[in-house]
């Protein structure tokens, strides 16, 4: 059963996937999943393998979304990068993580996309 913290989340990644998509990303996968997690949207931009986390935020209460991609989250997010190149036979390509944020104002969605948020990430 979905709960509607669930349902925002949801609709904020297909949100997202389509602004993307207008941008020039080519959705390769959504919700990609493994035992160890799972990546939000993998898609390819001008020939890079691009990585994509999705934070969204009903209001600021909780700050800025961009911040909840912490140390810890990056390292994960580095090793399921991996995984999928490995699976892919993809390592030899260029890849890049990038953070999207979705934040409610005057109930409209504002996305800000962050490009090369952050390197990949080890131990």
């Amino acid at each position: 059963m979905v709960d509607d913290r669930q349902r925002f989340g949801q609709t904020s990644e297909q949100m997202v996937a389509q602004y993307l998509q207008r941008e020039g990303y080519r959705i390769l996968e959504t919700n990609y999943r493994t035992r160890a997690g799972e990546i939000d949207i993998i898609a390819d931009h001008n020939g890079t393998i691009v990585f994509i986390e999705v934070k969204a935020r009903r209001s600021r209460s909780y700050g800025d979304p961009k911040w909840a991609i912490t140390p810890a989250k990056q390292r994960k997010l580095s090793m399921l990068a991996l995984v999928y190149l490995k699976a892919h036979k993809a390592m030899y390509r260029r890849a890049r993580f990038d953070v999207v944020t979705v934040q409610m104002v005057a109930a409209k969605p504002i996305i800000e996309v962050i490009r090369n948020a952050f390197e990949l990430a080890y131990g």
